[in-house]
């Protein structure tokens, strides 16, 4: 079900939810927020965001329909490539079957959205995003600009729409990601098989006389091909050297740069999102149309100022931010972590998994392990951050058995354990040990995790006059010290007073020149990282 627009501001914009059509422009909200850097340098972080810290994503689309992993839509035209295989082996030639094709296949007919919304919360997440449209360029909303959509085509159901419900139910606030800016450069592989064909093209019989199921829908509003392709892409599938526009990489006119604010903006307007993560260099077409960012990050926010008596309360995520940049929106990491606490508010995204579900993830054991995930989240909310983690969907629209169990061991350490993070603030460091102490740069938007945390790696958060500190790993003596809490450190916060273990109650210590000494009890509340809630006289100071 859809959320009705909050406000009216003229009749160009008296839309109710699903009435606009493809000729209407939706409009911009006017507001405090003007489409300029040092206007929109005013957002700040709303507080729900700030104490939520711990999210779940559904990165779920028609690509998953295949189960074979992350950009099959731009894979399967490549031959030689394993998703090509696959897709041949399983489909047929891609110039028959092709993207089009894969959208309709899919009907998620196990969906139950409110059974794994409620999951979620259970494991521990405080807000959800669901996937809007990937580089497929497939909206999975009720879309009036883009006739390939999940209301049309496959499932016949509104999967924004239906997350939405759920989130209201629950109680959660609810983020929407949208990546449909690259699909005028990612689709360009299928230029050599279906890629280029049109609406025309739909009305003519297939061999045996039949009608194609795709007539009346005019294949270029998904594909978006017709322009010339990339300078400089190869039969590898990488699009690296074509992501950022320019550098040989083609420009998106204005037809479809106008297309996608349009349809955006009327996400925003019929669903009212708290969150809106974008996979770009900042923003969509940041590099050839800086304006369509500051158009839309205006608008969004004014909009949702004016149903929040004027104070807006919404985070839109971007990814390699410039720092004036970083001001007006919030910095997005990529399956990475900063090695340093940040001044600003961040967010890793990172999942168990492939990006989109993969059999063959599922078959080798690959996902990540609860472990993993809680020393992410440690060592990200430590240093200022959010987690938002992605949890693969399979194409009928479950997650299986073994994803059930990743799910379950984070939710038994949250439940010991999340008052330490829920609602905490970064205390005088992040952390100390060997990790806190090196480098460990990112390559380009993030794609530096997989740390090796041990025993000896500790992080801290804080909240209302507790310190928080966790231990990365369970220590192998009786004692274990905390050096940050030295009379002669920096960080030196008075006396200690108490020293609870989480989920197990007061332990025995000594507070002493060199830090903290904590007995360890010979029973533990959990395996994966234990949680010390620590008082001083002068906590925080």
């Amino acid at each position: 079900m859809k959320k009705l627009s909050l406000l009216i501001l003229s009749p160009a914009f008296a839309l109710t939810a699903g009435a606009a059509s493809p000729s209407d422009d939706q409009p911009y909200t006017e507001g405090t927020f003007k489409p300029t850097w040092e206007s929109l340098g005013q957002w700040e972080c709303p507080e729900w965001y700030k104490d939520a810290k711990f999210g779940i994503w559904a990165h779920w689309g028609p690509q998953c329909e295949a189960e074979d992993g992350d950009w099959y839509a731009r894979h399967m035209y490549y031959p030689g490539l394993e998703q090509y295989n696959w897709h041949v082996e399983h489909y047929g030639d891609p110039a028959t079957f092709g993207l089009k094709d894969l959208c309709n296949e899919w009907k998620a007919e196990n969906w139950n959205p409110k059974e794994l919304i409620e999951l979620y919360k259970s494991v521990g997440a405080r807000y959800f995003m669901t996937l809007a449209n990937h580089h497929d360029n497939f909206d999975l909303w009720e879309s009036p600009y883009q006739e390939w959509n999940s209301v049309n085509i496959g499932p016949r159901r509104d999967i924004v729409g239906e997350w939405s419900e759920a989130c209201r139910e629950a109680g959660l606030p609810l983020g929407v990601s949208v990546h449909a800016s690259h699909a005028w450069s990612w689709l360009e592989p299928s230029q050599r098989f279906d890629g280029n064909l049109t609406l025309e093209d739909g009305y003519k019989p297939d061999a045996d006389g039949s009608d194609k199921w795709w007539k009346g829908y005019d294949p270029q509003e998904l594909y978006a091909q017709r322009h010339p392709h990339s300078s400089g892409w190869d039969n590898s599938g990488s699009i690296h050297a074509q992501w950022d526009w320019g550098n040989g990489c083609s420009v998106p006119d204005e037809a479809y740069r106008k297309k996608l604010m349009n349809r955006t903006l009327q996400l925003v307007y019929d669903y009212n999102p708290d969150m809106i993560y974008f996979d770009d260099t900042a923003l969509p077409f940041y590099g050839c149309d800086e304006q369509w960012g500051l158009d839309f990050l205006a608008s969004y926010y004014n909009f949702s100022a004016k149903g929040h008596g004027g104070n807006q309360q919404v985070v839109v995520t971007g990814k390699q931010l410039e720092p004036h940049i970083k001001d007006a929106m919030l910095w997005d990491v990529e399956r990475g972590i900063p090695d340093r606490a940040q001044p600003d508010y961040w967010q890793t995204c990172t999942c168990i998994g492939d990006w989109h579900y993969n059999q063959s993830t599922y078959n080798n054991n690959r996902y990540k392990s609860a472990s993993t995930v809680i020393k992410m989240l440690i060592d990200v909310v430590s240093k200022n951050g959010n987690l938002l983690l992605s949890v693969p969907v399979r194409g009928d629209g479950t997650i299986d058995d073994k994803e059930r169990l990743v799910l379950a061991g984070i939710k038994a350490w949250m439940d010991i354990n999340s008052d330490a993070i829920y609602a905490t603030r970064p205390w005088k460091t992040f952390g100390e040990g060997p990790l806190a102490e090196s480098d460990n740069p990112m390559n380009a938007q993030g794609f530096n995790e997989g740390l090796n945390y041990t025993s000896a790696d500790i992080r801290f958060t804080q909240k209302d006059g507790t310190v928080y500190a966790f231990f990365m790993g369970w220590p192998e003596s009786d004692e274990c010290v905390i050096t940050s809490f030295s009379k002669a450190a920096e960080t030196y916060s008075g006396n200690v007073t108490s020293v609870r273990l989480l989920g197990y109650g007061d332990v025995e210590y000594t507070h002493e020149v060199d830090g903290l000494h904590i007995t360890l009890p010979s029973s533990r509340p959990n395996e994966i990282c234990p949680v010390f809630a620590i008082t001083t006289d002068d906590t925080c100071r």
